[in-house]
């Protein structure tokens, strides 16, 4: 046997055993949802009533009590704020429980790696699948409430919504890669993330707007902000959703769409990189670890 033709054992191929193993990643998925819904009266109903009492719970404390929402007697305030909420709350959604999963993936199926070879990183890419899931519901819930408040989007808001769920979710997966294989050896990673999910909401303008950042930061902070591509994720959500239910008046971001965009897909695409780099160098001894 040649040496090109041998392989150290545990490791995978990478991203290419994704497409490989495609009919093993359906099933994986399939497993989730079942073992996650198991003895659940609402079962998939969940994707609706978690993020529906999130945001009833946010609408009351921001848009009401802290007059986030525009009325007649607070001009300053958001039109249709609720749109704007909830359109940043299922995409922030989404990655909490994408990264939340992935990261618990590897050592939640140790019983399952430690008796037979499989791609290990199918575990964290089928919880990512997962959420993508459960966030269908709830993107179908916003256009309705959009259109009941005559959203009519153009190609380009559209297109701007796909950009930005792409960002989120290839930076959900590489972080899920890169602290999913972390996790097995340090199992202070997951604390780590829940940390991290703790601040993601508030770090992006999912409850506050973005001029708000930029009047108390300064242009200079703001760059620095506008950095986080769940940032800018959410800010091609409001593009997209809320911004066509408004009078068109509201500013965006500057460049949102000509720079900040690509560099949300480019930094996303150097943390995939970097996180799939990370996992196969570590998933060599995932089943003695395990």
């Amino acid at each position: 046997m040649s040496a090109e033709a041998l392989q150290t054992p545990g490791r995978g191929s990478g991203f290419a055993d994704l497409f490989r193993s495609r009919f093993l990643l359906k099933l994986l998925v399939a497993k989730e949802l079942k073992v996650r819904y198991r003895g659940s009266v609402l079962g998939l109903l969940w994707s609706y009533v978690k993020p529906g009492v999130q945001f009833i719970v946010f609408y009351i404390a921001l848009g009401v009590f802290l007059g986030l929402e525009r009325s007649p007697g607070n001009p300053e305030g958001l039109p249709n704020y609720a749109i704007y909420l909830f359109s940043g709350i299922v995409l922030i959604n989404f990655f909490t429980e994408a990264l939340g999963n992935a990261s618990r993936s590897i050592v939640g199926n140790g019983g399952l790696i430690k008796k037979i070879y499989l791609p290990r990183q199918l575990f964290p890419v089928a919880s990512v699948w997962v959420s993508g899931v459960h966030f269908v519901p709830q993107i179908l819930i916003l256009v309705v409430a959009c259109l009941f408040n005559g959203w009519r989007p153009g190609v380009l808001q559209l297109a701007a919504a796909v950009g930005g769920f792409v960002i989120v979710a290839l930076l959900a997966t590489g972080l899920g890669l890169l602290f999913g294989a972390v996790n097995v050896y340090f199992r202070d990673a997951e604390n780590l993330v829940d940390m991290l999910l703790m601040i993601a909401t508030w770090a992006s303008p999912v409850l506050y707007s973005w001029t708000m950042v930029q009047k108390q930061l300064g242009e200079t902070f703001f760059n620095i902000y506008q950095l986080n591509p769940i940032t800018v994720g959410v800010e091609t959500f409001h593009y997209a959703f809320w911004l066509p239910t408004t009078d068109g008046a509201e500013a965006i971001p500057p460049h949102l769409l000509s720079m900040w965009l690509p560099i949300g897909l480019a930094i996303s695409g150097l943390v995939l990189l970097a996180g799939q780099l990370v996992f196969r160098r570590l998933e060599g001894r995932f089943a003695q670890e395990l």
